[in-house]
């Protein structure tokens, strides 16, 4: 049949919001399309495709035991360690994405008042050497 269940998210300030539910409270970091949560005993990674409904999450912690009858091939320390460096580099860019445009903006506008100055002051310039 179903079951009902109570989710309530409090956002502190952007990329940072604290999950209260009916098994306890949690901490997410992170942005749309890339955030790691932490709590009930575990660590939730999930990055997707904002509005696509395509996600890819990893958790690594505690398990809930509802599904305990499922055994999980093991996984060498190397493989394991590559894809957590993977998540990482994605969730990384993901959220310094934004920076790397401001700054990108700042700087174009700050090389286009140069280059207006420039030619401002190499037009004055000229106009002077003239009388």
């Amino acid at each position: 049949m179903g079951n009902f269940r109570f989710y309530r998210r409090t956002r502190l300030f952007p990329g940072v919001g604290i999950n209260r539910s009916a098994s306890g409270p949690s901490l997410s970091l992170g942005v749309r399309g890339a955030h790691v949560t932490f709590g009930h005993g575990r660590v939730t990674r999930t990055v997707g495709i904002p509005g696509s409904g395509l996600y890819w999450t990893s958790r690594t912690g505690q398990s809930t035991g509802f599904h305990s009858a499922h055994v999980e091939a093991p996984v060498s320390p190397a493989v394991q360690t590559a894809a957590h460096v993977s998540v990482t580099v994605v969730v990384l860019g993901i959220l310094l994405a934004p920076v790397a445009t401001v700054l990108a903006i700042v700087a174009f506008r700050f090389v286009i008042g140069l280059a207006f100055a420039i030619v401002l002051f190499s037009a004055i310039g000229r106009g002077r050497r003239r009388r």
